[in-house]
């Protein structure tokens, strides 16, 4: 799952958690995969927000989460390894994702002596389920076209 690099940004303003500088490029260029909209940091955090409003905000958060987990150095793997299971993966977890028993099972295993590509198979299921689910619905969703709109006008003024 290779990013692409963040678009640089003109003179759009997009108001969340924080004020973002946005383009009607770079907002247009998320409708083209969920590739380019994980790419950057105000696409992760639009996507974010409308996962939110559906309830299922856990899946973005295990796969940055996962992101994290496979840069991190072999002697902290295993701290956040179990973060990453007790918060995510664990049968009984806060957040838990939408895996299967065998891959949950599979993933409780390599928790126990964890390398950088333990949450890899998990982390591609819950890629495939936003990208197959979540993601059209976002490009649907008023939350996306009111956030266009938006930047569009903003760039008419």
């Amino acid at each position: 799952m290779g990013l692409v690099p963040p678009v640089e940004s003109a003179d759009m303003k997009y108001s969340s958690s924080r004020d973002v500088t946005l383009s009607t490029k770079e907002v247009i260029q998320w409708s083209q995969s969920l590739e380019q909209l994980l790419a950057t940091q105000r696409g992760q955090e639009a996507f974010r927000e409308f996962l939110k409003s559906e309830f299922s905000d856990e899946n973005i958060e295990f796969w940055l989460a996962c992101e994290d987990y496979r840069k991190t150095q072999a002697d902290c793997l295993h701290g956040k390894a179990e973060k990453i299971y007790q918060e995510f993966v664990k049968s009984d977890a806060r957040k838990q994702v939408n895996i299967d028993f065998h891959i949950r099972k599979s993933v409780a295993k390599k928790v126990q002596d964890p390398t950088p590509s333990s949450f890899d198979e998990a982390q591609r299921l819950i890629y495939v389920l936003m990208e197959r689910d979540s993601y059209p619905r976002f490009l649907k969703s008023q939350h996306y076209h009111n956030l266009l709109n938006k930047v569009q006008s903003n760039h008419l003024k």
